[in-house]
């Protein structure tokens, strides 16, 4: 098996265009949400989230690329932009040939679907724009960023709602590490704040209409964000070779599936996964100093998470730091494993801690170090991603300072 490691990373989400300035705000502990803007918000019953902002895709992207690209689009070509820059790769040649893209997103064009609904149902008008269906199907932004770095190996999109971003880096990594492709773009995006994005989330009941505050005992639910993550796994010699700035290596992954409901989470099922990384990863409980928690501010969610760290670590589990960065910018759903990827990396990298912001109240369900409301610094070697979705769809990643 090959050692795989991560050279580049981009983002933009309710933080942060990019990744400088997103590590800076969740070492600041600063909240990227805010009121949502956008049209009928007024007709929403929430009317908050972790929306991009200041993002002008019209000076970015020329007319004809406007009429294919998706807001999720959109976001997922210029974190691209960074992690490639990041990393100094160049696909050319074999490398090309054999490299690829891995995605994840749980919506896909979900804009360009209202938006068309609205012409159709509310407008009245009997044509849409021939590029309606390349512009929102689940595997355009994948299909795009192959095209636009000549990414000509495996590439796809991973659909597993909260989890896909998780999946797909899973994937991504597996392909490097056994040899499939040299060096692989992966991540996620996510764009659900229109009207039908999250008038579709409220009929669930489980959105906050003031905060997310994960791990506290008055959460009163999840708060969506918007954006995208993308990293360059690449196999540690070929970026050794090249004098490639390793940002952290990626240990090992695991994935399971709870099989018994589709939207209650399952403690034995988020276990296994975290156990699944370990081993597969051939760490011990102990080797672990940071997890970046899915942590979604639900009150199911939070306590079974919770629960399952605290059976699979067992004593260590008090010694563990443990938080969640949707507090700050949302939950991404697909994309929301990859933007919390580079609080794991700023750990390893820098020594910082990303806090839980909006933490008010202890709960004894929830009897973890959360790493409340301030930034904290310490040195780990090793940290987890956690993400587990609606579905009982489970996916863990572990990372490792290089």
């Amino acid at each position: 098996m090959k050692r795989v490691v991560i050279t580049g990373a981009g983002t933009i989400n309710a933080l942060g265009h990019n990744v400088a300035d997103t590590m800076t705000a969740m070492a600041e502990g600063r909240c990227g949400i805010g009121p949502l803007a956008f049209r009928d918000v007024e007709r929403l019953s929430i009317q908050i989230g972790g929306q991009v902002r200041g993002f002008e895709a019209e000076g970015r992207y020329n007319r004809q690329q406007m009429s294919l690209y998706d807001r999720f689009t959109q976001f997922t070509l210029a974190a691209a932009a960074e992690a490639i820059a990041q990393s100094g790769i160049s696909f050319s040649g074999e490398l090309a040939s054999k490299s690829g893209v891995v995605l994840g997103t749980a919506g896909g064009g979900v804009s360009t679907w209202d938006d068309n609904y609205r012409s159709v149902y509310e407008d009245g008008k009997n044509r849409v724009h021939p590029f309606v269906v390349p512009k929102l199907m689940n595997n355009a932004a994948a299909s795009h960023v192959s095209m636009e770095y000549n990414l000509k190996g495996p590439s796809f999109t991973v659909s597993t709602a909260c989890a896909s971003s998780n999946h797909a880096m899973a994937q991504a990594f597996q392909m490097v590490r056994t040899g499939m492709a040299p060096a692989m773009v992966t991540g996620g995006s996510e764009s659900m704040l229109c009207f039908g994005g999250v008038k579709a989330w409220e009929g669930l009941r489980v959105m906050s209409k003031d905060a997310c505050r994960p791990f506290s005992a008055n959460r009163n639910g999840m708060v969506q964000g918007e954006g995208a993550g993308l990293f360059v796994f690449e196999e540690y010699e070929h970026a050794r070779a090249r004098g490639a700035d390793i940002l952290c290596e990626v240990a090992g992954f695991a994935m399971s599936s709870d099989a018994t409901d589709i939207v209650m989470p399952s403690k034995n099922g988020a276990a296994r996964a975290i156990a699944g990384a370990l081993n597969d990863a051939r760490l011990n409980p102990e080797n672990i100093g940071y997890i970046n928690a899915h942590g979604t501010g639900t009150a199911a969610n939070d306590k079974t998470e919770c629960a399952a760290v605290a059976d699979v670590f067992g004593p260590h589990a008090d010694k563990l730091m443990i938080s969640s960065t949707k507090s700050m910018h949302g939950h991404l759903i697909g994309g929301t494993g990859a933007v919390e990827l580079l609080a794991c990396i700023m750990a390893l990298r820098d020594g910082v801690i990303a806090p839980t912001i909006g933490y008010e109240e202890a709960d004894p369900e929830c009897a973890l170090d959360v790493v409340p409301n301030e930034a904290r610094n310490a040195r780990v070697d090793v940290v987890l991603s956690n993400a587990f979705a609606f579905g009982g769809m489970n996916a863990v990643l572990a990372l490792r300072k290089v």
